[in-house]
């Protein structure tokens, strides 16, 4: 399999693709207007509490108010691994006070970021968990042997007596590369704890790295073969971060300077378009079609033109197969997340129906997001969940339509040619006027004039008054004013 990232930067915006066989399977973008903060750990104070939510909003010097839940304020000293009721949450803070959060999920929409207390930071194959003494190994290393062995190295090498995560990139590891990791963490701690003494509420005491430098950390695996990056000072600040951490890839790591444009050069700016768009095309000739919302995205497989060659539970299988492997990435690559429900075709074969939960769940085992998938129900739904910690692709590159508000449609021109007939009656019966004038769209005012040119006249005689109208090229559809004179 051959893996590679790509880097695109220019001096407001950084773009990160991750490309699998020439398809490119996740993007991350960091703009300079609005940084991700995941990540962050700052000095908060809390504003407010609420009890009937078990929750308290905290100020961290962001737009917005932070979201602090009482289940992800860390337990109590002794406590670690214990189940217990999470205590009240006027018990475990009081307004004014100041405590140390971290951001664990990043403003969406409406609302504010999502704090914990349980703080962590991590490194190339470590998370540090200071608050806590236990060791624990990523569920990825599935080797029973290699998980022992890590777990022992880290509890051998360590000397703070702290908790960790033995990340999925430690698997094969060896103890010099495990110590380095150990010593890194040690002193951005202590960073933190010194900052911590003297910041004042609201400030950012540890800021997590750079996406370029992000990725280096998080996607640097032994598949990827390569690393392009289209600015050549991008490129010197990943190579040196690689070379002090990652020195045995540093080799890897090319300046991309011709003149094509690298995401050009991959088809990535295509993919991105394609990203956008509801509608997936698969090759059979089916296709999903992907609806993202506030509560959920539900995505509907179709056969769309695919007839298959032998029966129609033949071709209904086939085409959840390929949905299955299809959705695993659109939703990698949107970066798609909260609750997903999934609509596959009506399947008669229980067999079939285990073939394409399988295959739909292989294909997430890729997916660096945590996923949940139920069993396939009578009606043919999935039900699924991944964990969301960011903007999903549509959301940081898109807004709301200005014509249609974000609702997908907008009226027709009928429509509103009667919304405008009867805002001018309403118009009349509250106001003195000589004469009325509207305004409204090219094609509203079109279809008034060709087609309910009648209706106008019968108007103008109901009323005594005389209509004109005004097309004006930059109103909406749906956009439209009365004037009185």
């Amino acid at each position: 399999m051959s893996v590679e990232i790509l880097i695109n930067s220019i001096p407001s915006e950084t773009r990160v693709a991750l490309v699998e066989n020439g398809l490119i399977q996740e993007l991350m973008i960091e703009r300079r207007s609005r940084r991700a903060y995941l990540g962050n750990i700052y000095q908060g104070h809390v504003s407010r509490v609420l009890p009937g939510m078990q929750a308290a909003f905290v100020d961290v010097g962001l737009d917005r108010a932070a979201f602090l839940h009482a289940s992800d304020i860390k337990a109590p000293e002794g406590t670690a691994g214990v189940e217990h009721e999470t205590p009240p949450i006027s018990d475990l803070l009081e307004e004014g006070q100041t405590v140390l959060v971290q951001v664990i999920k990043d403003p969406i929409g409406s609302k504010g970021a999502r704090l914990t207390t349980n703080v962590s930071i991590p490194s190339r194959f470590l998370v540090l968990i200071p608050y806590t003494s236990q060791i624990g190994v990523s569920v990825r290393i599935e080797d029973e042997t290699e998980r022992q062995r890590l777990r022992e190295l880290v509890d051998g090498v360590r000397q703070d007596r702290a908790g960790y995560i033995v990340r999925t990139n430690a698997e094969g590891m060896d103890h010099f590369a495990i110590r380095a990791d150990l010593a890194y963490l040690g002193k951005v701690w202590e960073v933190v704890n010194q900052r911590m003494l003297h910041a004042p509420p609201g400030t950012c005491v540890y800021e997590d790295l750079s996406l370029p430098v992000r990725a280096m950390r998080d996607l640097m695996s032994s598949e990827v073969e390569r690393v392009r990056i289209d600015s050549r000072e991008t490129f010197e600040k990943t190579l040196a971060f690689a070379r002090q951490f990652l020195p045995e890839r540093a080799g890897r790591i090319e300046l991309y300077s011709e003149e094509r444009p690298i995401f050009d050069l991959y088809g990535v700016e295509e993919d991105i378009n394609k990203a956008l768009r509801r509608e997936v095309t698969l090759k059979s000739g089916g296709h999903l079609v992907i609806d993202q919302t506030e509560a959920m995205t539900t995505v509907d497989v179709n056969t769309g033109g695919f007839v298959g060659h032998r029966n129609l539970e033949e071709t209904i299988f086939k085409t959840n197969l390929e949905a299955a492997q299809a959705l695993g990435r659109q939703l990698r690559l949107r970066n798609i997340g909260g609750i997903i429900i999934v609509d596959f075709i009506d399947m008669a074969e229980e067999d079939h129906k285990a073939q394409v939960l399988k295959t739909l769940i292989k294909t997430l085992a890729k997916d660096h997001a945590k996923t949940y998938v139920s069993e396939i129900s009578s009606l043919g739904l999935v039900e699924m969940t991944r964990k969301r910690t960011s903007e999903s692709l549509e959301r940081i590159l898109c807004e709301p339509c200005s014509s249609c508000g974000g609702r997908g449609y907008t009226r027709t021109t009928e429509t509103v040619s009667y919304e405008v007939f009867r805002e001018i009656t309403r118009a009349v019966r509250q106001f003195e006027a000589e004469r009325l004038m509207v305004l409204a769209s090219p094609q509203v005012v079109d279809k008034i004039l060709e087609e309910e040119s009648a209706t106008v006249a019968e108007l103008e005689d109901a009323i005594g008054k005389t209509i004109e109208f005004q097309a004006e090229e930059q109103y909406g559809q749906e956009q439209y004013d009365v004037v009185l004179f």
